[in-house]
């Protein structure tokens, strides 16, 4: 993995793409035993899990559904501190085992925000599942019961994770470069 430029900004290797894969078939290996009979409902969280939800839904045998949703706290590099709600969703969730599925927890700010309107709902239970936890960035109480990777406060591209629209592409995960 070599360095890549992105617009303005500088990256460098941080996680290989063969280490995420692996990483995603241990966790679709616990919610297959965990979830074995139960019908889960995916939420996936647009733009950035789609990559993540896309290889861990094909590692599920379980029967499970799966719908997206788009929420967005991000622009450039810093999050604006608000959450934007673009795409809602459009699925009966009442009574349904949920696993909200997200590329990145940082602050948390966006799941503290989304979580009320699905415990509004009445899910039978709601768990989530993270690519990449920030916990030194989490400034907001929440249980992530499945995390691939916790991650240093440093802001990253690739596998979905996208610096102004760009990188999303990228099929490993790269860090911001600090000189």
């Amino acid at each position: 993995m070599q360095p890549v430029q992105i617009l303005d900004k500088s990256f460098v290797p941080f996680i290989s793409e063969a280490t995420i894969i692996n990483k995603i078939k241990i966790l679709a290996a616990e919610i297959n035993k965990e979830y074995n009979g139960k019908k889960p409902l995916f939420i996936a969280i647009l733009n950035g899990s789609f990559m993540f939800a896309s290889d861990l839904f094909k590692e599920l045998s379980i029967d499970a559904e799966i719908c997206f949703i788009k929420l967005a706290s991000y622009k450039g590099t810093q999050s604006t501190g608000h959450v934007i709600t673009s795409i809602g969703l459009d699925a009966n969730i009442t009574g349904r085992h949920i696993i909200i599925v997200e590329d990145i927890i940082d602050t948390g700010k966006t799941m503290h925000e989304f979580l009320p309107q699905i415990v509004n709902q009445q899910p039978a239970s709601l768990k989530i599942a993270v690519l990449l936890h920030k916990p030194e960035a989490t400034v907001h109480n929440l249980t992530i019961d499945y995390c691939c990777f916790s991650i240093p406060n440093k802001f990253v591209v690739g596998y979905g994770l996208d610096y102004d629209g760009y990188g999303r592409n990228i099929r490993e995960i790269y860090q911001l470069h600090q000189d």
